[in-house]
């Protein structure tokens, strides 16, 4: 049985919603996204579907060398899953990108995170609850707590993510391209 590598992206793009998530949680990062490979050109999330208006949201396919990602901070997680994880993953990402109009950003949720009290709503996710799910309904991780209440930093507390990279997100891309960064230990350059 072969075993492919998994991303989790956290980021801090600077943006006035960040911000004020960032002023409550006092945490560098406040962002989650789940990527399919290490040059993260497919990477998944929920977030703003237009670049302008950060209240118009759902799930998005995200292109982290562009808009707000430009400038962001970053910590870049790996894991290791089975083909058939794999292939959980993609059939769960299916009826996403297949129904995505029928998706929402859980904005009230953010609340029930800020009082400790889940809030889930029927299609309705924010970035770190989006990432959270596709874990648990493809048996990669359990959480203790209701994904509704999973945060950015409960993320990287996950004991099986190895640290990748941490640093300024288009650095990464820099140095995924000139074969600098390391996906697994023993250390072996991409």
């Amino acid at each position: 049985m072969t075993e492919k590598k998994v991303f989790i992206l956290l980021t801090n793009t600077g943006s006035v919603l960040t911000r004020l998530i960032k002023l409550y949680t006092k945490k560098p990062y406040n962002h989650a996204s789940i990527a399919f490979g290490p040059d993260l050109s497919e990477v998944y999330s929920f977030g703003r579907k237009t670049a302008r208006n950060p209240f118009i949201g759902g799930f998005v396919k995200e292109d982290v060398t562009a808009g707000l990602f430009k400038q962001a901070d970053c910590a870049i997680y790996s894991f290791t899953v089975t083909d058939i994880q794999f292939q959980r993953m993609n059939h769960y990402l299916q009826k996403f990108k297949t129904q995505k109009h029928l998706y929402r950003y859980n904005f009230i949720g953010l609340f029930g995170v800020m009082f400790n009290k889940p809030i889930t709503r029927t299609k309705a996710f924010f970035c770190s609850q989006f990432v959270a799910s596709v874990l648990e309904e493809c048996n990669i991780h359990h959480f203790e707590k209701p994904l509704s209440l999973i945060t950015p930093p409960d993320l990287q507390a996950v004991d099986t993510f190895r640290l990748v990279y941490e640093g300024k997100l288009k650095n990464y891309h820099n140095q995924y391209k000139t074969n600098k960064i390391c996906i697994q230990w023993p250390c072996i350059p991409v």
